[in-house]
């Protein structure tokens, strides 16, 4: 498939996935967005299609194709539920910047590693600790106050909550190195 029709796809699929919230504004006033939220939804969306089409394309390798769509996917969560409601606290809680780091730290790995599937393993697993290392400090070190705090949610949801965020960026850590295991063929970079 051409990188063109790759990107129509995507272009489609997120079209398609805003009629959602489109639509059922025309029935109910619990779904409300404004126009901002709709070119938010939209450049995360496509640009995480994008993002797995560019990077997946390359590879023939099904592990490694499943590595960066769960890496992808991850990224979308992260920031689509920081924005929408805070991973600690609300999301006016300024901890919650902190988890930008999360992708950062994957992208960053991702380039070092020149998307090799053994350094993507270790960017992959660099952002499931560094996930748990902002969780920790925004629970304990920078502690939600006042509005920020959300005082209805329990501890123990948040923990479970964000662990299982970090156990999705491990998992794709550990697609890679399946990928990276394979035979010497099957993970050769297409030309």
């Amino acid at each position: 498939m051409t990188l063109t029709k790759s990107l129509s796809i995507v272009a489609l699929v997120t079209g398609l996935l805003l009629l959602i919230p489109l639509v059922a504004m025309q029935f109910t006033q619990e779904v409300n967005w404004t126009f901002s939220d709709f070119v938010f939804a939209g450049v995360l969306l496509f640009g995480t299609g994008t993002t797995y089409v560019l990077i997946a394309r390359k590879w023939n390798n099904t592990a490694y194709k499943l590595a960066v769509a769960v890496g992808v996917v991850a990224g979308l969560m992260l920031v689509w539920a920081n924005a929408a409601v805070g991973l600690i606290g609300s999301e006016h809680n300024p901890a919650n910047l902190l988890y930008l780091g999360v992708p950062i730290v994957a992208l960053v790995g991702a380039f070092v590693a020149r998307f090799q599937p053994l350094g993507m393993s270790n960017a992959m697993f660099a952002a499931s600790l560094t996930y748990v290392v902002v969780t920790l400090i925004g629970l304990f070190v920078w502690k939600p106050t006042g509005a920020a705090a959300e005082p209805s949610v329990h501890l123990l949801t948040v923990v479970v909550f964000n662990a299982v965020f970090a156990a999705i960026w491990a998992v794709s850590g550990w697609l890679f190195r399946r990928a990276s295991a394979t035979g010497s063929g099957a993970n050769r970079q297409l030309a």
